[in-house]
């Protein structure tokens, strides 16, 4: 296990859960009755992760879409959310929330939603699995300790301070963005040498 690479994960997954930038949602939820379990909001989220991170290359390969290919179309997506995330503009729609809260919407979409589970598989084309894994806990911790801490959080931080947070980390998913797109998109392009073609 890589301590640099664990912290590199990290920071991605920290980014794209966005668990602070998720802070307005989450209390506007309370403030309206709907009761949130931290403990197995964590622990169903750390759970649905990492059966994808460990079947969901399986998962591609039923489709015949590969690991780069896959990374490269998780660029695009975390583009989008970063864009979202700076700029205030909601590219992806999702379901109105029925009421129920731990699992629905807490655990999905807002912290292992399609943008996650994108990034983790996405991963695997740079990071070993276990850095991931490791990774995918310490985000799991961290999102425990703020559902615990919402109402805390709210006082000391302040609605400015979190929108300002929530724009930091659409910048560094927009860098990390260009990054996966650049060292996997050139690799998906790239004809295959053993191709032979008969006239």
């Amino acid at each position: 296990m890589n301590i640099q690479s664990v912290m590199s994960v990290s920071l991605i997954l920290f980014s794209v859960i966005d668990i602070v930038g998720t802070l307005p949602v989450i209390i506007d939820l309370k403030n309206k009755g709907v009761q949130i379990d931290a403990r197995k909001a964590a622990i169903y989220s750390l759970v649905l992760l990492t059966v994808f991170l460990i079947s969901g290359e399986g998962l591609l390969g039923l489709f015949g879409v590969d690991v780069k290919s896959f990374a490269v179309a998780g660029s695009l997506i975390l583009l989008f959310l970063g864009l979202e995330m700076i700029l205030g503009i909601r590219f992806f729609k999702e379901g109105s929330s029925t009421g129920s809260g731990t699992l629905v919407p807490v655990v999905f979409p807002l912290i292992a939603g399609a943008g996650t589970m994108t990034t983790v598989i996405s991963l695997k084309s740079k990071y070993e699995a276990a850095d991931i894994m490791a990774a995918i806990v310490i985000n799991m911790v961290l999102v425990f300790l703020v559902l615990r801490s919402t109402g805390w959080l709210k006082d000391r931080l302040g609605d400015a301070a979190i929108e300002v947070l929530r724009k930091v980390f659409g910048i560094i998913l927009l860098a990390i963005a260009i990054r996966l797109f650049k060292e996997n998109f050139h690799i998906v392009i790239t004809p295959d040498k053993h191709l032979t073609f008969v006239s």
